[in-house]
């Protein structure tokens, strides 16, 4: 049998130091290590010894996004779904072997990406390969109707848990006023009650098939480990998989807004109005995306801050605001939110945020200030990766959003290159006399306290369906996957 890592593979390894610039101290080096095993799994490998830890991230170039309209939720169906079993990993053993060797685990899903992580003592590291492989490889066979029943009904409770509290429908009700109908972003990350209740197993197991492959995803190993020991293991335990049909990167699909929309829902949890105005912007590391960051921190943090001057310290409408750019891989959104005191017209709200804009033209922004926002920045950047786990987000999501892990260089250095004229630049593309939408969420019986010219934004209560409930008879018992082959015998735990 074919070797799974190659020596060629060993021999073209490439090294790759990167450097990260510090205003006014010394650079930053981070040396990773990058390669790409015969299945298509992009491995990236950062050395850092100051504790004896090891981190594991795999991100999966996968999200809601990648969904299709009346199949939504599917892919944080699967991030429940590869934390129960595996075909050599009994159900529920993942989640209780890697607290039982001193480490964590998690993961995440959202529009773009679903990641899986984990910290653990270094002796575990292998351990860790080994069961992240395998749902990786092996979790087909134990996609049983039963399982995927069972997860069914627990997404459909998470996701009444999230909408029945404060400003829960609120991401549902601006995704559906901002994108088309047929734009990946017009769904939540969690999807639709009717969409899970409809589908069936063929309709998951597809979809896995489809998007779970070693050849879109990012394996990274940050911390302290054994170089070619972890090499070795990588090329055992991943190697082998087989690789997935070619899928490519979406582009980007920018939104456009003929005219303003202004809606409002009431709320039956919420104690207070909130008003958010939302302008489309530009994609994820596009040039003006760097701006647009600028732009909503100099136009709302801090007591210099126009917004906040005007709506908390002179009109006291709110005890605080936020202002920020939220570019994606596809596209991205400019938000105003204001969640204002109880009884607060959002009407008046809306002025203040007119009245905010007028004065951030008028008084404008220094240099000073603008580098005030830059030295924030890159604060956060370097606390960003401070741990190693950290580290191994960051070099996952570079290398599968920006095509190479060392673009956590560029990165930063892009938004410490932003200029004064590049924020008025944005300012005048994006926001200023653009159209809008704009949110008016109020308690239930506040009708009173929307901003003028809203219309209701109907929310349909949506029931949990029985478990199964979309099945025809035919589908009602489907054939199990046989268990898939592998050179060694997986089902023997690593040692540790």
């Amino acid at each position: 049998m074919k070797s799974p890592l190659r020596l060629s593979l060993l021999l073209a390894m490439l090294i790759v130091p990167f450097m990260v610039g510090c205003q006014g101290g010394p650079d930053l080096q981070i040396d990773y290590e990058s390669f790409v095993l015969d299945n298509g799994l992009e491995v990236v490998l950062h050395e850092d010894r100051s504790d004896p830890i090891a981190a594991v991230a795999i991100l999966y170039h996968v999200g809601s996004a990648r969904e299709e309209v009346g199949r939504t939720g599917f892919a944080h169906l699967f991030e429940h779904m590869m934390f129960q079993s595996s075909q050599h990993v009994p159900e529920g053993e993942f989640v209780q072997m890697i607290p039982a060797a001193g480490g964590m685990l998690n993961g995440g899903t959202s529009s773009d990406q679903t990641i899986y992580f984990e910290v653990v003592p270094k002796n575990a590291l292998e351990m860790v390969l080994w069961l992240e492989s395998d749902r990786m490889g092996y979790l087909l066979p134990t996609v049983t109707q039963e399982a995927f029943l069972n997860q069914q009904g627990v997404v459909q409770n998470e996701k009444r848990q999230s909408e029945n509290r404060p400003y829960g429908h609120t991401s549902t009700v601006v995704n559906q006023l901002l994108y088309p109908e047929n734009h990946p972003y017009s769904w939540t990350v969690i999807g639709s009650m009717e969409d899970l209740g409809n589908a069936t197993v063929q309709d998951v197991r597809d979809f896995f098939t489809k998007w779970y492959g070693p050849n879109n995803a990012t394996l990274v190993v940050a911390g302290d480990y054994e170089r070619e020991e972890t090499i070795a293991w990588i090329g055992k335990y991943f190697g082998e998989l087989p690789t997935a049909e070619p899928v490519a990167d979406p582009i980007p699909m920018h939104v456009t807004l003929s005219e303003t929309k202004r809606a409002y829902y009431e709320d039956n949890f919420a104690r207070s109005p909130e008003l958010n105005m939302i302008f489309p912007t530009i994609e994820r590391y596009n040039e003006d995306s760097y701006a647009l960051n600028m732009l909503g921190r100099l136009f709302a943090e801090g007591k210099k801050a126009p917004l906040y001057n005007v709506i908390v310290e002179e009109q006291k409408l709110a005890p605080s605001v936020s202002a920020y750019n939220g570019s994606r891989e596809l596209t991205g959104e400019f938000r105003i939110r204001v969640r204002a005191f109880p009884g607060t017209s959002l009407s008046g709200v809306e002025e203040a945020i007119q009245e905010s804009f007028t004065r951030f033209e008028t008084e404008k922004f220094t240099e000073g200030d603008l580098d005030r926002i830059k030295a924030q920045t890159e604060t956060g950047f370097y606390n960003g990766i401070s741990s190693v786990l950290g580290k191994g987000f960051q070099l996952a999501s570079y290398n599968e959003f920006a095509g190479s892990p060392g673009f956590i260089g560029d990165d930063i250095a892009n938004s410490l290159a932003v200029s004064e004229a590049d924020v008025w630049r944005v300012y005048e593309e994006y926001i200023k006399g653009k159209n809008f939408v704009l949110t008016s969420v109020v308690p239930r019986a506040g009708v009173d306290l929307v901003a003028s010219g809203s219309e209701l934004f109907t929310i349909a209560e949506e029931a949990i369906t029985q478990a199964g409930a979309g099945l025809e008879a035919a589908d009602a018992v489907i054939a199990a996957v046989d268990p898939i082959p592998s050179s060694f015998d997986r089902a023997v735990e690593p040692a540790k």
